[in-house]
């Protein structure tokens, strides 16, 4: 009985969808985006997680749904039944999967009401300024031009997970809060945990290293936490990474080998599955060669400084700035037609506990950044798997072992040679849209003024 009540039901079609029930009638929920009346016509465009569909409303059709249709406003979440109708030729709508029919209403079921929007949603951008639009992210992120930006970080994450697996990783889930600072640095957010102090997570880092000598191969995607007091556009309290580990490597060549499949698999795949997304923002096909320039710390700032005419000279620099990154890139693209170029040996000093000095030179690290397109957006190196010889490091910089009980065990019984790296989620996703600030590439930031709402405003 209940089979046969279900299948008298009409099931709901999706607007992408409504273009293959032409002349019939169908069933559909979304939120009301735009409202336009004319004369005794009123047509709705209704926004559903699919995209959009045009509405038309005329009395004359269903004196019901006419009547309902007075009281709709934008984000109303509504049920509309109706018969799909194919547009006239010089009305097709080629911006929308649904373009070429329009529902004509025949009844209108609301579902949620909403009130007033506090500032005019229906236009193709939303143009606020960043505290405008992240004070109301729960209404600025049902935009288009918003969401779309979570769309490609959607892309980004999947991506990862395919290039990850092609290298043959097993994924893994990592804790959030920790018994010590990963890093060994004052970069930490402290937490009560019952009688104890503990730690948020700076990164899956010692995590994933242990994960070598179970699994070998393992990536992660997880949230990492950093107590940076500074407020920059690149740089967030909470972020989301994307790490790899990788064990059992021969040559330092092989970690930089995985670094650029990684990174260009990623855009490649962005590229290819978010195409219209990107051409929305302007954004430029990614330039991609067959093989990614790759230089040490000195031989990039050494082409900096010629580069720039010796208006930049960074060559007694420990690393490079955004802008030193900029200049590089630009390099790339213009000498070697490369949006990314790959960056290696950087000061040991400068580097985590865990980066293997270079054995050819020890004040150098086995370590790399790529950039893309004027912005690091991986780090991370070949890693000191050698028992006696992290505890030495760690004495060195004044760690003490005692706080890593876990992590060190692991490398007491037999963790091969490995490297791995790292990717910032909403750092890539912010470069590949060219965003201005890495705010609006996370969902819900968390920085120095910012939890949810502003700190200022929770006092």
């Amino acid at each position: 009985m209940l089979f046969r009540i279900y299948n008298t039901l009409m099931i709901r079609t999706l607007s992408s969808k409504a273009v293959d029930f032409a002349g019939r009638e169908i069933r559909l929920n979304g939120w009301i985006k735009i409202r336009r009346d004319h004369g005794k016509l009123i047509f709705l465009d209704l926004r559903d997680r699919d995209g959009i569909v045009q509405i038309v409303v005329n009395p004359h059709i269903s004196e019901e749904a006419y009547k309902v249709v007075q009281e709709l406003r934008p984000e109303f979440a509504v049920e509309i039944t109706g018969k799909v109708n194919k547009r006239p030729e010089n009305a097709i709508n080629k911006d929308l999967l649904s373009g070429t029919v329009e529902v004509e209403a025949t009844a209108i079921k609301i579902l949620s009401k909403a009130e007033t929007l506090p500032f005019d949603m229906g236009e193709a951008k939303l143009n606020l300024e960043l505290p405008t639009l992240l004070d109301n992210r729960s209404l600025t992120l049902r935009h288009k031009s918003i969401f779309e930006i979570f769309k490609v970080q959607e892309e980004v994450a999947r991506a990862f997970r395919k290039a990850a697996e092609k290298l043959g990783c097993t994924e893994i889930f990592v804790p959030a809060i920790s018994a010590s600072a990963t890093e060994g640095g004052a970069e930490v957010f402290k937490v009560k945990y019952y009688d104890y102090d503990a730690y948020l997570t700076q990164s899956p880092q010692l995590y994933k290293q242990i994960m070598i000598g179970v699994f070998e191969r393992v990536y992660t995607i997880s949230h990492a936490y950093r107590a940076e007091p500074s407020v920059t556009t690149r740089h967030l309290s909470e972020s989301v990474q994307l790490d790899i580990e990788i064990g059992f490597i021969d040559t330092f060549e092989e970690l930089l080998d995985a670094i650029e499949l990684v990174g260009t698999s990623i855009v490649s795949d962005v590229s290819k599955n978010c195409a219209k997304i990107l051409a929305s923002f302007g954004i430029e096909k990614a330039l991609i060669p067959t093989e990614i320039p790759r230089l040490t710390l000195k031989e990039a700032q050494e082409i900096i400084y010629k580069f720039s005419n010796g208006q930049r000279d960074c060559r007694a620099e420990q690393d490079l700035n955004a802008t030193d990154e900029k200049l590089i890139c630009e390099w790339a693209k213009k000498e070697k037609g490369s949006d990314f170029v790959t960056i290696t040996h950087f000061p040991t000093k400068k580097r985590a506990f865990y980066s293997l000095p270079d054995p050819k030179n020890p004040e150098l690290s086995l370590s790399y950044d790529l950039l893309f397109r004027g912005l690091e957006i991986l780090s991370g190196s070949q890693r000191v798997n050698d028992y006696d010889q992290l505890l030495s490091i760690m004495k060195e910089r004044k760690l003490n072992p005692k706080s890593f009980p876990m992590y060190l065990q692991a490398f007491k019984y037999g963790i091969p040679p490995e490297g791995g790296f790292s990717f910032g989620l909403e750092r890539l996703t912010m470069k590949l849209l060219e965003l201005q600030n890495i705010r609006e590439a996370s969902l819900f930031p968390r920085d120095t003024e910012r939890v949810d709402e502003r700190l200022s405003n929770l006092k």
